[in-house]
């Protein structure tokens, strides 16, 4: 038996243990949950988010907040049927790698199997293997380690050391793709004296291709210093203009010096087609190439493919180019999916496409005036390169190179500026009105900045069809004109800125426009600072001014990186457009905001030194009245008495400032006349004007179209008629002229004689008898 009192005792004691537990346990809670708040992301937070909720934010990242952005929306509409097989292929593979390590090995070897040998038989390419990689230079990168692993026997133990003694050479072309050597380089860590830049033709054949007979020399040179020549990546469609090297010799080249040769480029897609090139068919007999089929068949997340020929696997293993994971064999399940749903009709046709897209492109190009295109192959190119060129005729071109070897003009010397700065705001307009051409802009080491067409990179995700060549057609032809009204106009517009006084031409070759232009602010003072103050206040004044005129030109402040301070910069124009009116017109606007500051600065200083005028007279008019009145009359009380015995009779001296003549007057003349004094009176604001008179809809520098005959054909005008005529334009004065002070006092003298005429006339019929007028409206042709 347990005593109740100790059993009592216990149980108060669980209790009070349970209920401290309790609140340590309650503590602790409530810091693991403050831990949580502050140091886990909030999606993290609990036990997890739905699927639902998941999703939605993956669309709102897809898509951003405001779905505006058509580009994108785009290219999603046109993922197509085939693009969701390579999307199930990325899931297959995540599912398919929790298989058994048997099952799954032989799935991947038939999968492999099946891809390589469907894609050597697509692209003419016998006995070959293929590497299936993400980046479209890993390709290259292992394919260059294999060729290191078979040309130097000792790599495998040596290492680096075996290349020291005999330093490997990589040729690569001048027109391949920016920072391809230097990438090659880092990842194979060899110096970047191991890559050597082949240059392109100048003298004969294409501008864009390698020169053999330079290669042949630049290799039996190294080869002399004791280096060996390693590898060469040649191109079947170089990246900036889509022309082909000359496969065939290059071949011959690298099988005497025993090099590898690699080919990279879009053209290789025309492998697949019946008829190729005998140029691009070359490259068949290739030792290696790079084949990107996701852009050209638009599948989407595909892998690059490497095809190679090489007979011992445990070099192709060592190079990486093969691997014994399984799961690394599963990057071709994407593509095998699509290239069976796609079969060889499919993939025929979207090349085809393409190509027909580019051929129909090129017939349009050639019959526009200043277009001038680089295709190698006019039949079966592509990719098609475009560029505006305003040729000059003989005589033209003859009197420009008078004017360049004497005068070295500017328009003459900085000519491929402009053309490349033209041609960038061309290629920038066409792909913002067509965006489904695919066109962007290109930078070519001989023919400077050009448009470029490549529908094999872009045409399947995009869906271009002939008719959006067709559009894309129609806003070039409605461009040249604009580009080439602003290339002629350029020159005038720099002279007559230069003839004016009160602006600065600033030179800028990377502004697309009319030209650039600066209202200068002259001013005495020293201050550099607030100079650079006014100037900036005056010339945003004067864009401001500008841009509420109603006109068809662009002004702005110029680019947002690069562009000159406190400039106006002027877009395109069309031909119609008076130049001469819009420098006026910028030096008069420019000229009306300066004076009217510098009338603001002058009042302001005005208005300062009449009131410390005034607080000066105020002071001795206070000294003046003390004196008058006397001490006594300035205490309270006293003052009060001695004014009620003996009031004291004094004027009001009143004072008003008038701000036209800056000076302070007396109000007497107010007091008396219970008027305003006869001050001066303000003159009238001039107004002037910046615009010639245009017709009725006519917008702002335009030149005027209308006939110059100026009077009806009638034989009889009335003297009402001759009323208007005077009210609209003065006589003696040519339609556009500005209206000085002595032609409008002409017309107001002429005005008047006409209105006495008509008065006088008006009294003589009155008094005239009415058979008297019977006769007159008989005598009248009317």
């Amino acid at each position: 038996m347990v005593d109740p009192t100790l059993a009592e005792m216990g149980k108060n004691l669980n209790e009070a243990m349970k209920m401290l537990e309790d609140n340590q346990r309650k503590v602790e809670e409530e810091n693991e949950k403050k831990y949580a708040r502050k140091d886990i992301p909030g999606p993290l937070q609990g036990s997890g988010q739905d699927m639902v909720s998941i999703l939605q934010l993956v669309q709102n990242l897809m898509h951003g907040e405001e779905e505006e952005e058509t580009s994108q929306s785009y290219r999603l509409q046109n993922v197509g049927e085939q693009g969701h097989m390579a999307l199930l292929g990325h899931s297959l593979a995540a599912y398919i790698s929790v298989l058994d390590r048997e099952r799954l090995r032989k799935l991947t070897t038939r999968i492999l199997s099946d891809t390589t040998l469907w894609l050597c038989r697509l692209f003419r390419y016998e006995n070959g293997s293929a590497y299936y990689h993400e980046d479209d230079r890993e390709g290259l990168l292992k394919i260059c380690r294999l060729v290191i692993h078979t040309r130097y026997e000792d790599y495998t133990l040596e290492g680096f050391n075996v290349l020291y003694t005999k330093q490997p050479v990589i040729y690569i072309s001048s027109a391949a793709r920016t920072g391809l050597g230097q990438a090659l380089c880092n990842q194979l860590g060899l110096p970047l004296s191991c890559m050597c830049r082949v240059p392109c033709n100048t003298m004969f054949g294409s501008q864009h291709q390698m020169d053999v007979a330079l290669l042949d020399r630049l290799i039996k040179d190294d080869v002399e210093f004791g280096k060996l020549p390693l590898l060469l990546v040649a191109n079947a469609g170089t990246p900036g203009a889509g022309h082909t090297d000359k496969l065939g010799r290059l071949k011959e080249l690298c099988e005497q010096h025993k090099m590898w040769l690699h080919v990279e480029g879009v053209n290789l897609a025309t492998l697949a087609l019946g008829y190729v090139s005998s140029s691009v068919l070359a490259a068949t007999k290739c030792d290696s190439m790079t084949l990107t089929l996701g852009s050209w068949l638009g599948l989407p997340a595909v892998p690059a493919v490497t095809l190679y020929r090489h007979e011992d696997p445990s070099l192709s293993l060592a190079a990486g180019l093969t691997s014994s994971q399984p799961v690394e064999k599963l990057r071709a399940l994407p593509l095998w999916l699509s290239l069976q749903y796609l079969g060889h009709d499919g993939i025929v046709e979207r090349i085809k496409h393409a190509s027909q897209l580019s051929q129909r492109l090129l017939e349009n190009l050639k019959n526009l005036d200043f277009i001038k295109t680089s295709v190698e192959d006019e039949l079966s190119s592509p990719v098609v390169v475009f560029k505006f060129f305003q040729e000059y005729s003989n005589k033209d071109q003859t009197s420009h190179a008078a004017q360049a070897s004497t005068i070295q003009h500017p328009i003459i010397s900085n000519e491929g500026h402009i053309y490349d700065t033209f041609n960038q705001w061309l290629g920038e307009q066409l792909a913002q009105l067509v965006p489904a051409s695919g066109v962007d802009v290109v930078e070519l080491e001989d023919e400077g900045t050009c448009v470029r067409f490549s529908p094999l990179m872009t045409s399947a995700v995009l869906g271009t069809e002939i008719q959006d060549i067709d559009h894309l057609v129609d806003c070039l032809k409605m461009k040249i004109p604009v580009l080439t009204s602003t290339l002629q106009l350029r020159e005038e517009f720099e002279q007559e800125v230069r003839r004016t006084v009160s602006l600065l031409y600033i030179e800028d070759l990377g502004w697309p426009g009319l030209g650039v232009v600066r209202y200068n602010y002259h001013s005495d003072e020293k201050n550099d600072d607030k100079q650079e103050k006014e100037l900036e206040k005056i010339n945003t004044e004067l864009l401001k001014k500008l841009n509420e005129l109603e006109s068809d030109l662009t002004f702005s402040l110029g680019p947002e990186f690069g562009g000159q301070k406190n400039c106006v910069y002027i877009g395109m124009v069309t031909e119609d457009l008076d130049v001469s009116e819009l420098v006026e017109t910028i030096a008069a606007t420019g000229r009306e905001i300066e004076e009217n500051s510098r009338l603001l600065e002058n009042m302001t200083e005005v208005v300062r030194k009449g009131i410390q005028e005034a607080q000066l007279q105020l002071q001795k008019a206070n000294e003046e009245r003390l004196l008058e009145e006397g001490l006594l009359r300035q205490i309270p009380v006293v003052g009060s008495v001695l004014n009620w015995f003996s009031p004291f009779q004094a004027s009001p001296k009143g004072r008003t400032f008038n701000l036209t003549a800056g000076s302070l007057e007396s109000t007497e003349s107010m007091y008396v006349s219970k008027a305003q004094g006869t001050g001066s009176t303000p003159p009238t604001t001039p107004t002037s004007s910046l615009a010639k008179q245009r017709l009725p809809g006519q917008k702002a520098f335009k030149r005027s179209l209308r006939s110059s005959d100026g009077f009806s054909e009638t034989s009889s005008i009335s003297h009402c008629d001759d009323l208007d005529k005077l009210d609209q334009r003065p006589p003696n004065l040519s339609p556009g002229q500005e209206q000085g002070p002595l032609d409008m006092e002409r017309a107001e003298e002429q005005k008047e004689v006409v209105q006495a005429k008509t008065d006088t006339e008006d009294i003589h019929s009155d008094q005239s008898p009415p058979d008297c007028t019977k006769a007159e409206e008989q005598a009248s042709p009317r």
